[in-house]
């Protein structure tokens, strides 16, 4: 069956979650997340497919072991596609206040000394503010940052506030409208991952 938007449900579904995060309302509803969100983010997922790739669809459950917060569910579905490299592709969510799509980097570790070796580089650093300067309105550039400059980097680096980043993607957030209903969700999805691809080449490239 092919995709033909979220339906209302989805929506409801995640503001009674948020309201009581507890295991009575998922078992009381998991029929409902069944029907309403797994089974039409599993097939745009697979609309998206020949394009992007294999997909993962994230777990409902939240990882509570270390956590303050030990509701059990996350409120929101989401899904990824890995553009070739760990840590870098496209993701896709719903959630109570709609849809939500982006791509770029969420990893960390050796990837930041990457990530940073390559702004030094004057190439390399001068390319990816363009790809960034070149994002479609609409977009918004985000990630895990140091609010202090990285140890080491001039205070007058060209680059230092991108050197900041310990993550970087850009997205944009769809809140519900009566498209989010009909097929023309994918055509948004899509739209969105196509204008962030300079950035994920350029991730992918100078990342690996």
């Amino acid at each position: 069956m092919g995709f033909s938007g979220f339906p209302d449900e989805a929506l409801i579904f995640y503001e009674g979650l948020v309201a009581d995060n507890s295991r009575g309302y998922w078992a009381a509803n998991k029929e409902l997340y069944e029907d309403a969100v797994k089974a039409p983010m599993l097939a745009l997922l697979e609309e998206l497919a020949p394009e992007f790739g294999d997909s993962h669809l994230f777990r409902p459950y939240r990882d509570v072991r270390f956590a303050k917060d030990k509701s059990p569910y996350k409120t929101h579905q989401g899904a990824y596609f890995r553009a070739g490299l760990e840590g870098v592709g496209y993701y896709v969510q719903i959630d109570a206040d709609g849809l939500y799509a982006a791509a770029g980097w969420w990893a960390s570790g050796e990837q930041v000394l990457r990530y940073r070796e390559a702004l030094d580089d004057d190439t390399a650093g001068a390319r990816l503010e363009e790809v960034l300067a070149a994002l479609p309105g609409g977009l918004t550039v985000g990630g895990e940052r140091l609010k202090t400059r990285p140890r080491g980097t001039p205070e007058d680096h060209p680059r230092l506030d991108l050197m900041r980043y310990k993550s970087l993607h850009a997205g944009r957030r769809f809140e519900p409208e009566p498209w989010l209903h009909t097929p023309e969700t994918l055509d948004r999805v899509r739209d969105t991952w196509r204008a962030c691809v300079p950035l994920v080449d350029w991730l992918r490239v100078h990342l690996s």
